[in-house]
């Protein structure tokens, strides 16, 4: 394996800082476990002061060290263009941020062009921190990872996310898909983490009907690194707007797609 360039180790070195300091406001302002705090975008979609602030602070720090990379948020949008841009979601998972959860977290990803190549997710509340660089691994805490050998459906556990902007018969129909497969279905409520657990082993597929580029772009490169299979989510309008994602380990991902009807790239 080839050493990265020197601007893009450089730039996934600020990056791992820079989400680490993000990552330490957003603990600091994290709600007690209780009654949701923050306010509703939609339903079930939930904004906090937190989403904010981190955004805020991650694209200042961006622009002082490459003022030159565009800059993309949930919350503000696209403020800067450039071949290199990097893409945030200040707080994945906010409504179990909001309520004092921990599974939560603060994704970074880079993209060139229209090519997710390095990616920087950090769970704080979990302890963990999920680093890519396209063609130099996918890591844990600084420990290689790989997508699951699971083949067998029975064996499997799959993850769907939930959205109020996909009809509930759409949902159902997917769900009861991965269930007819005899597969353990699951729902975390945090869309990153679910595509690095794709990544690491601990799911064998993630579906989500409705997602935005800030949900993925830290994943994206994991899972390339990690060997998952991925549906073509930026090709069908994942750069611009919501799209489908379907992500799952390369033994049961043709199997997984056939059923839900999702195409794998």
């Amino acid at each position: 394996m080839t050493a990265p360039s020197p601007a893009l180790a450089c730039r996934l070195e600020a990056a791992r800082s820079v989400v680490r300091d993000a990552a330490r406001m957003a603990m600091a302002m994290r709600p007690q476990p209780g009654g949701p705090q923050g306010e509703l975008k939609a339903a079930q979609d939930w904004l906090t002061e937190t989403d904010g602030a981190v955004e805020a602070f991650i694209a200042g720090r961006m622009k002082a060290l490459f003022p030159d990379d565009g800059f993309e948020g949930e919350e503000g949008g696209v403020t800067r263009t450039g071949s290199l841009r990097w893409v945030v979601d200040p707080i994945d998972g906010t409504s179990n941020y909001a309520r004092g959860r921990s599974r939560w977290c603060v994704s970074l990803g880079l993209l060139d062009g229209d090519e997710p190549i390095a990616g920087v997710i950090e769970a704080p509340a979990l302890q963990e921190v999920y680093t890519s660089l396209r063609g130099h691994g996918a890591f844990l805490n600084g420990k290689p990872i790989q997508a699951s050998r699971v083949a067998e459906p029975s064996r499997a556990m799959i993850e769907m996310g939930w959205s109020g902007r996909v009809p509930k018969p759409v949902f159902m129909e997917k769900i009861d898909a991965i269930m007819e497969l005899g597969a353990m279905p699951r729902s975390g409520g945090c869309g990153a983490l679910a595509l690095a657990d794709v990544a690491s082993g601990r799911l064998d597929g993630y579906i989500e009907i409705v997602i935005n580029l800030w949900d993925v772009a830290g994943a994206l490169p994991l899972l390339a690194e990690a060997g998952a299979r991925v549906s073509p989510f930026l090709r069908d309008g994942g750069l611009t707007g919501g799209a489908v994602i379907m992500a799952a380990n390369p033994h049961i991902a043709q199997t997984l797609s056939d059923a839900v009807r999702i195409p794998l790239e």
